[in-house]
């Protein structure tokens, strides 16, 4: 058998694999996985911010979150932003330690994430407690209220499904599951929570600003 004959059913018998690819892309499979689904959650929330626009536009009064006395608590939401915004810093950290090999600041950076995004959600539900209860904003008061809680909610829980991840991922790493040469789960889980992140940013901008 020729070395030429040999090599080509070496080929036959692992084809396209490359780096943990299929695709010979050099980018790993869960991470291609991750760019795909997030293609489709653009394509969700795109959806519904255009409807939010349609109807806003298309009303002649529309509320005005800003005005005095308005139910939405502005500060409370805004601290809350800036709270899940520094969880996507603690996340970017996480992850460059643990590719630089330091285990410890990575699971604390992991946990930092974690925390801030479970304490996100909860501040999120003391302000639907709120609105619901003693304000009096609930999902059929107008087309406001409908449009806020299902914006916010959809959004809520796409929050409550990275900080069940990233509570999986902390417990990968206080188990020594990663390493510089093994973290792919931590970066494909970034990449989703990074695009939850700048989805709130534009909703409350849209929602609670303007």
């Amino acid at each position: 058998m020729s070395d030429t004959t040999a090599m080509a059913r070496r080929s036959a018998a692992k084809p396209l694999m490359a780096h943990g690819s299929v695709l010979q892309l050099g980018i790993p499979n869960g991470k291609l996985g991750m760019w795909l689904f997030l293609g489709s959650e653009v394509m969700f929330f795109t959806g519904l911010i255009g409807a939010y626009i349609v109807l806003r536009s298309g009303q002649d009064t529309w509320a005005d979150p800003t005005a005095p006395g308005y139910p939405l608590n502005i500060p409370l939401t805004a601290a809350n932003t800036f709270l899940l915004i520094c969880s996507s810093v603690t996340l970017v950290w996480a992850l460059q330690s643990i590719q630089a090999g330091k285990r410890a600041r990575g699971n604390l950076g992991l946990f930092l994430t974690t925390l801030f995004g479970a304490v996100f959600v909860g501040i999120q539900g003391v302000e639907y407690y709120e609105l619901y209860v003693h304000r009096g904003m609930r999902p059929d008061s107008d087309i406001f209220g409908s449009c806020f809680y299902t914006m916010t909610g959809f959004h809520g829980l796409h929050v409550l499904i990275g900080v069940i991840a990233m509570a999986v991922l902390a417990g990968m790493g206080l188990a020594g599951k990663f390493n510089e040469d093994n973290y792919a789960p931590v970066e494909a889980t970034g990449l989703y929570w990074h695009f939850v992140d700048l989805v709130w940013i534009i909703l409350f901008a849209i929602v609670y600003l303007m």
